[in-house]
C-alpha cells in the first residue's frame, strides 16, 4: 500500500530541519491515522479522542503533536493506566524526542510528593493515579502543560480506576489555560459521548496496517468472518492445533488463557511443539535469559518459566516479577520465543503483536459473584488487536475456540460482529465518589462551596451520560459522612478540608483507610505487629490474596494461638468470616516477609507469585507509611513511630534490626543480614571497617565494596540532586544490557 510521504504533509507544522529529523527516525509516510488526525487538527491545537485499531500509528500522533508542542517551547504529560505500560512508552519517548534534544522522564508511585524535579523536563510519562497525585501536591510545573495525552483513554470505564482518570481529566477541564486534550484508544463504543465531554473532535478509524481476519475454530476449522473455512491439521487439542499450525509458517502465537494456572498449565502443553521451531541462534539467548531467571528468583514459579524459555514458550501475568515479565516481552519481540501463554491483563498492557492470537474461552470465573460469566465485548477486541505483526505479517489472526457448533454462531453474534460497549462513570459507586470529593475539596480552593462543587459534578463524563440528578444527592450523602468524620468543615455554606482531610488526600489514601485507622487509634494504645499487618490487610486500600479450602485449619489454628493480637471480634456470619480469614492471610504473608522468610518460600506457602509479593508490600507499606502520618497529626504518637518502622519494614523485607544497613545502595535483605552475621550491625561498622574485609563475605565483590565506602564518604547530597537521581534511576534494564545481544 502506498502511504502519504510525511514531508508532504508535515512542512504546513515543522522547519525542514525538523522533517529531516524525524526522516531520520524512520518517519517518511504517515498512516491513514495520521493523516485523518491531522486533517482534523491535532497538530492545530483541536482536542482530539482518536479510536484507530491497535498498531495504526496512534502512538505517532501523539508524538508529532508533542514535538509541535515543544517546539513552541510548551510542555508535555504522556498518561498511561499501567506502570509496564508507562515503561514502555518512557524507553520509546526517550529515544524519538531526545534525536530533538527534549529530554523524557518516566514518574510512577510516591504518592506524597509534589516531584518538583519533573519540571526540569520536556516530556513527563506517568500514570493516571500519579498524575492525580500531583496534582493534588499543586505540583509547580503542572500549570506549564500544553499538551495532555491520556492512551488508554477507554479505561475511564474500568470499576476501580476509572473514576480517578475522570476527575483529574475533569480538574484539567476547569483550569484557568485549558491545555490540548487528545485521548487514544482502540476501543470505545460511545466515542462521540467521550468526545463531547472533553470537548473534542471524535476521530474513529477502522484502518489497520496488518489485516486482521477473526474466526472461530471448530471440529478441525477456522470459520472466518469473510465466509471462508480453512482445516487444520488436528493434534487432539484446539490450542496445540493452532500453535503448531501457525508456528510450522514461521508465526508467532498469542494465547490468551482465563487463569493464571491455566496459563501455566497451557504452556506446559505448547512447550512439546515449540521446541521443535527454536530456531539455533536464538538457543543461546534463550540459555542465558533463563540463568538470569534463576539467578533473580528462587520460586518454583519463576523456576518453571525458565524452564519453559528453553523450549520457546513462556506464559505471562501478574504473578510474575517485573524482570520475568519484561523478560519474556523482549525474547518474544526479538523472535526469540514463538509462542506466549497469557491472562488478558496482557491484552490492556504492554504492545506485543503476533501472527495468531487465540482466545481459549470467552468465560471467566467472577470471584467476587461466584460464577463463570462471559467477557465484555471490549475485552475481546483488545485481545484481537494483538493479532498481526507490522513490517512481519501480511495479515493477523484472531480465532475464538468454540465447544460445540451452535457455539460457533454464538461467537460469531456476541463478539466478531459486536460493537464494544459504551463507556461508563464509575462515579456513581459510593465509597469512589467520597474519596473523589475529599480530593477535590482539599486541593482545590476554586471548589470550596456547594455551588462550585455542583459545578465541578456538572463537568464530569458521568454528568454528561446521565445528567447530575443521580449525583448530587449522592454527594450531598457521602459530604455528611466526610464532615461527621471531621475530615471536611461545612461553615456558612462553605466547605472547607481540615488539616487531617487535606493529609489523607495528599496522602492518596481512601477516606474509609483512614477513619478505620482513627478508630483503632482509639480504641488501642498499642498494637501487636501482626495487629497492624492485620489492619493494613483490613483497608480498603489494600488488596488481599484468597483463601483456599486447605487454608482454613491452618488459619484456625493462628486464631486459636494468636486471637489476642488481632484488634477485631471474629465474625458469626460465613461470608464475612471468608474475608476475616482473607485479612489474616495476607497480613500472615507480610509478618513472614518483614521476618525474612525467603521470597520462594512465601510463594509456595501462600500459592502467590513474586510479582504478588511486590505488589502486596508496595500497597502495604504505603498504607503502613500514611496511618503513621495520620497517628502523628492526631497525638497517637507511640501508633505514629510503630507504623513508620512496620512501613519501613515492609519496603525492605527486613526485621527492625536492619533497617540501618539497607538504607545503602545496593544493599537489600540478603546482603543486609549477610552483613549483620559477619558483625557489621550499623553505618558506623561499615565506614570503619577494611575493605578487605569485607571482601571477605559471599556476594561483596570489590565494585560493591567501593560502592559502600564512597556512599559512607559522601557529603549529603541536595534534595534536587536526589530527586534527579531517583528519576534517572526510573528507566528499565532492556534486553540488550541483560544479556548483551
Amino acid at each position: 500500500m502506498e502511504y502519504t510521504p510525511a514531508r508532504q504533509v508535515l512542512s504546513k507544522y515543522f522547519s525542514q530541519e525538523i522533517i529531516s529529523k524525524l526522516e531520520e527516525e524512520g518517519v517518511k509516510s504517515l498512516y491513514p491515522t495520521q493523516l485523518l488526525a491531522i486533517k482534523n487538527g491535532v497538530l492545530d491545537g483541536e482536542n482530539i479522542v482518536l479510536s484507530a485499531p491497535t498498531a495504526s500509528g496512534k502512538t505517532l500522533v501523539a508524538g508529532l503533536a508533542a514535538l509541535k508542542h515543544l517546539e513552541e517551547g510548551g510542555k508535555v504529560l504522556y498518561l498511561v493506566p499501567l506502570r509496564a505500560l508507562a515503561s514502555e512508552k518512557y524507553k520509546e519517548f526517550k529515544k524519538f524526542f531526545g534525536a530533538f534534544g527534549y529530554k523524557t522522564v518516566l514518574s510512577t508511585g510516591d504518592y506524597d510528593s509534589a516531584d518538583p524535579a519533573l519540571g526540569k523536563y520536556d516530556v513527563i510519562v506517568t500514570t493516571n493515579e500519579k498524575a492525580d497525585s500531583l496534582m493534588r501536591h499543586s505540583a509547580p510545573w503542572f500549570p506549564s502543560l500544553t499538551l495532555i495525552v491520556a492512551d488508554e483513554i477507554h479505561l475511564l470505564g474500568t470499576e476501580k480506576r476509572g473514576a480517578t482518570l475522570e476527575v483529574l481529566l475533569t480538574r484539567i477541564l476547569m483550569s484557568e489555560d485549558t491545555p490540548q486534550l487528545l485521548g487514544l484508544s482502540a476501543t470505545i463504543g460511545n466515542l462521540e459521548d467521550v468526545a463531547r465531554w472533553l470537548h473534542a473532535k471524535p476521530v474513529k478509524v477502522d484502518w489497520r496496517p496488518v489485516v486482521l481476519r477473526e474466526g472461530v475454530y471448530y471440529d478441525e476449522n477456522i470459520f472466518f468472518a469473510d465466509g471462508s473455512t480453512r482445516r487444520i491439521d488436528s493434534l487432539g487439542n484446539s490450542v496445540l492445533s493452532l500453535t503448531y499450525d501457525t508456528l510450522r509458517e514461521s508465526g508467532q502465537v498469542l494465547i490468551f488463557s482465563p487463569t493464571r494456572r491455566a496459563a501455566v498449565a497451557e504452556a506446559k502443553k505448547v512447550a512439546n511443539i515449540s521446541r521443535k521451531f527454536v530456531a539455533e541462534g536464538s538457543k543461546r539467548v534463550l540459555q542465558e535469559a533463563s540463568r538470569k531467571l534463576v539467578s533473580l528468583h528462587a520460586d518454583k514459579l519463576t523456576h518453571e518459566l525458565a524452564e519453559l524459555l528453553l523450549r520457546g514458550v513462556a506464559f505471562h501475568h501478574a504473578g510474575l516479577s517485573g524482570d520475568a515479565r519484561e523478560i519474556v516481552e523482549d525474547l518474544f519481540r526479538a523472535g526469540h520465543i514463538k509462542a506466549v501463554v497469557a491472562t488478558p491483563t496482557l491484552a490492556a498492557g504492554v504492545n506485543l503483536p503476533a501472527r495468531r492470537v487465540v482466545i481459549t474461552d470467552y468465560r471467566r470465573y467472577n470471584v467476587e459473584l461466584g460464577y463463570q460469566e462471559s467477557i465484555p465485548v471490549m475485552e475481546y477486541k483488545q485481545m484481537a488487536g494483538r493479532a498481526g505483526r507490522p513490517k512481519f505479517d501480511k495479515e493477523g489472526e484472531a480465532i475464538l475456540i468454540a465447544r460445540s457448533f451452535e457455539e460457533v454462531e454464538y461467537l460469531f453474534k456476541k463478539y466478531i460482529y459486536a460493537e464494544p460497549e459504551n463507556l461508563q462513570s464509575q462515579l456513581g459507586s459510593e465509597p469512589v465518589l467520597r474519596s473523589q470529593l475529599l480530593a477535590v475539596i482539599s486541593t482545590d480552593e476554586k471548589i470550596r462551596s456547594m455551588d462550585m462543587l455542583e459545578k465541578f459534578l456538572g463537568r464530569t463524563f458521568f454528568a454528561q451520560r446521565y445528567g447530575t440528578f443521580g449525583i448530587l444527592p449522592l454527594a450531598r450523602k457521602n459530604l455528611e459522612k466526610l464532615i461527621a468524620g471531621g475530615l471536611i468543615e461545612e461553615k456558612n455554606g462553605v466547605l472547607n478540608p481540615t488539616f487531617l482531610g487535606k493529609r489523607i488526600a495528599e496522602l492518596y489514601i481512601d477516606p474509609d483507610t483512614a477513619l478505620e485507622g482513627i478508630r483503632l487509634f482509639k480504641e488501642h494504645e498499642s498494637l501487636e505487629v501482626l495487629g497492624y499487618l492485620f489492619l493494613v490487610s483490613k483497608t480498603p486500600d489494600m488488596t488481599t490474596i484468597g483463601v483456599r479450602r486447605g487454608d482454613y485449619e491452618y488459619l484456625e489454628e493462628v486464631l486459636e494461638d494468636r486471637g489476642r493480637e488481632i484488634p477485631y471480634q471474629v465474625p458469626q456470619d460465613e461470608i464475612e468470616y471468608e474475608f476475616f480469614l482473607s485479612y489474616l492471610k495476607t497480613a500472615l504473608l507480610l509478618e513472614d516477609w518483614i521476618n525474612e522468610v525467603p521470597e520462594d518460600s512465601i510463594v509456595e506457602k501462600y500459592d502467590v507469585g513474586p510479582g504478588d509479593i511486590y505488589s502486596l508490600t508496595q500497597t502495604a507499606e504505603w498504607i503502613s507509611f500514611s496511618l503513621s502520618q495520620i497517628a502523628e497529626i492526631l497525638g497517637f504518637h507511640e501508633h505514629s513511630v510503630k507504623l513508620s518502622i512496620l512501613s519501613k519494614r515492609i519496603a525492605h523485607g527486613v526485621k527492625e534490626e536492619l533497617l540501618e544497613l539497607v538504607a545503602l545502595k545496593g544493599i537489600g535483605r540478603v546482603r543486609a543480614r549477610k552483613l549483620y552475621e559477619h558483625g557489621y550491625r550499623s553505618i558506623y561498622d561499615l565506614a570503619v571497617a577494611d575493605e578487605k574485609e569485607l571482601l571477605r563475605i559471599p556476594g561483596f565483590g570489590p565494585a560493591l565494596v567501593k560502592a559502600i565506602k564512597q556512599q559512607l564518604k559522601s557529603p549529603v547530597e541536595s534534595q534536587e540532586e536526589v530527586e534527579g537521581e531517583r528519576l534517572e534511576e526510573a528507566e528499565q534494564i532492556n534486553l540488550e544490557e541483560y544479556f548483551g545481544v
